[in-house]
């Protein structure tokens, strides 16, 4: 199992990993973009920043990294680098297949993803991501799987997932949405041969949105590797604009609010990596005091009352306008 390389490792920030969704294409839903990246976004400058991005994970003990085949050109990006760099073996990598980039490149598009979990946009996207990544893939999630996705019931997916992940990778599932909790739950009941397919799970979990804890407690009692994903709250949780409790505690630490956040999230016994969104290094920078935040009980109990309705968090997450 590639994780088993995160549990061996020494340093602290190896529990926090780099997410490419921010720094692979022009537009996304992160608040603050106008002030974090180019005023120009060509590829060439996106690369250039994701490359940045990588060189100064790398270098401070972050040994996970997550794209997407819908995170613009997020993968062709990471396969730059890891050309770059062919001796980092104790680097694991994950992707994600089921949603297809539709922007072209561009912040006004009408759709930016299509969402399909069939075995066609499998097969196309698996080869598209072998292309780019190669026997560097160890983790390939399927995309925002929800319970009622016709990923959970058909058989001829799951044969193909099996037969990856007897050939090396580690079959997982990303979630997202008000009821993360049961597509967790019904994913753990798939089987085939009677042996579960999945090994690794990634949701969002906040301070504001905490609804997916206990499924996800029972993915890591089941022996999953659990991601979280959206630890900031697509920018929420951040300064200038976070609650008047992050940025009390964070004053308290003399941390970022960012820290507070993804401490939060690390504090919880069932997480195994919390994504860092960075469009830049100095955030990135930022998010890793996460690993030395002094969340006292107290401080964790008033961080804890933040929490939101999950319908309502995902309304308004639904209507961040995409930049």
């Amino acid at each position: 199992m590639p994780f088993a390389r995160l549990a061996s490792a020494t340093t602290p920030t190896c529990h926090i990993g780099l997410g490419l969704a921010a720094v692979g294409r022009p537009g996304y839903i992160n608040l603050g973009r106008e002030r974090d990246l180019p005023a120009v976004r060509s590829v060439e400058a996106l690369r250039e920043r994701t490359h940045q991005l990588l060189d100064a994970a790398y270098a401070q003990g972050v040994r996970y990294i997550d794209a997407a085949r819908s995170y613009g050109r997020a993968e062709e990006f990471l396969a730059d680098w890891l050309g770059a760099h062919p001796d980092l073996d104790d680097l694991v990598v994950g992707s994600k297949w089921g949603y297809t980039y539709t922007a072209n490149w561009r912040t006004d598009a009408e759709r930016h993803e299509v969402k399909d979990h069939s075995v066609a946009t499998y097969e196309r996207q698996r080869a598209e991501t072998a292309a780019l990544l190669g026997d560097r893939l160890d983790l390939y999630q399927i995309h925002s799987l929800t319970s009622d996705s016709p990923a959970l019931t058909d058989n001829a997916l799951h044969a193909e997932l099996a037969e990856a992940a007897a050939q090396g990778v580690t079959i997982g599932f990303s979630t997202s949405g008000p009821a993360q909790a049961d597509a967790i739950r019904a994913a753990l009941a798939v089987t085939v041969d009677g042996a579960p397919l999945f090994h690794a799970v990634q949701s969002t979990y906040n301070v504001l949105e905490t609804s997916a804890a206990p499924a996800l407690a029972e993915a890591h009692d089941a022996g999953l590797t659990v991601i979280v994903k959206e630890g900031m709250a697509n920018g929420r949780l951040a300064d200038p604009v976070a609650p008047d409790a992050v940025k009390a505690v964070a004053e308290e630490t003399s941390l970022g609010s960012d820290a507070v956040a993804l401490a939060f999230v690390l504090r919880q016994p069932w997480v195994s990596v919390v994504l860092s969104g960075a469009a830049t290094t100095g955030q990135l920078a930022s998010n890793l005091h996460a690993t030395v935040a002094d969340l006292t009980e107290d401080r964790l109990a008033r961080l804890d009352a933040l929490a939101e309705d999950p319908r309502a968090y995902w309304e308004r997450r639904a209507r961040l306008p995409w930049q």
